[in-house]
């Protein structure tokens, strides 16, 4: 219990001491932790994964989403793909609704511009996803399949020849097909002349001869088939056989008469009459008409 030095400290004994560093350390921490923490969120928001509102987790719990995704699981794809559009109808800025249809029309239902379309929407709401690289060579790969289907394809040059000697063989048929268009409308013409006059000649009076009645045409010159083309004999309309004559007596219809009442009076048939005198209407005589009587 000796002092030393006239320090006023007893030999064998420490004073009590603080620690230098303590203090700073502690204060240091305080401020690291929040800023790891926000530094976090931050890398988290800009990955595509905030589980907050609008975020991918937010949107996957949507009904029409979830209904989309099972029907993928059933490969109902046509199905996945209505679901995910009315998913889009409740939240035009899904993301995750837009990959899926990107994913479907450009793998299950392909249709390239689709496909382009619901990808760009992608990248446009997640630009910093995590399969943006991915999604652009998508992108790029659909925008190709679109190249193929309206640019043409390079022509060899014997497919050139080829493609020549059908053009010409069309022109060819093309020209034939018109050459026998004109001779088929100079026939048809030439034949409606023929029935015209065969009619005026059959409303003659009914005692004209047989030869009378006859008729002929022939094709004009410059109906005749075209050369090189197809053949065939030409239609050679006969003569036409004289109608057998049949003379009519006639009758006067009276106020009262019916037909049956007619036919009993002439001791023949009403369907004797009615074929004597075609388009005749049995219930609606008029007095006056004359009528045919069929001979005995």
């Amino acid at each position: 219990m000796d002092k030393a030095g006239g320090t006023g400290l007893v030999r064998g004994t420490l004073p009590a001491q603080q620690p230098v560093h303590s203090l700073p350390l502690m204060r240091h921490c305080e401020w690291i932790t929040p800023a790891l923490l926000a530094t976090g969120w931050m890398l988290i928001g800009l990955s595509g994964c905030t589980p907050g509102p609008g975020g991918p987790l937010e949107e996957q719990k949507e009904p029409h989403y979830r209904v989309g995704k099972a029907r993928v699981n059933s490969m109902d794809y046509t199905g996945a793909i209505e679901a995910f559009q009315r998913a889009l109808e409740v939240n035009p800025r899904s993301a995750s609704a837009h990959f899926e249809l990107g994913w479907l029309y450009d793998v299950k239902v392909p249709d390239p511009a689709a496909a382009v379309y619901h990808y760009q929407k992608y990248l446009q709401l997640r630009p910093r996803a995590d399969n943006a690289d991915i999604v652009r060579q998508r992108i790029l790969a659909c925008k190709q399949e679109l190249a193929r289907s309206v640019l043409p394809l390079p022509i060899s040059p014997s497919l050139q020849r080829e493609f020549e000697q059908l053009a010409e063989e069309n022109r060819r048929l093309k020209s034939e097909l018109a050459r026998w268009q004109n001779y088929a409308g100079d026939l048809t013409r030439a034949l409606s002349n023929a029935v015209a006059s065969s009619r005026t000649t059959s409303s003659g009076p009914l005692n004209q001869s047989s030869s009378d009645m006859g008729f002929s045409f022939a094709v004009p010159t410059q109906a005749a088939p075209p050369a090189g083309g197809l053949s065939f004999t030409s239609p050679r309309l006969e003569p036409a056989s004289a109608p057998s004559q049949t003379t009519f007596r006639t009758h006067e219809v009276q106020p009262g008469e019916t037909l049956s009442r007619i036919a009993r009076r002439y001791r023949t048939t009403v369907q004797a009459l009615m074929e004597a005198n075609p388009g005749i209407d049995p219930h609606r005589l008029r007095i006056g008409q004359k009528l045919r009587l069929p001979g005995r």
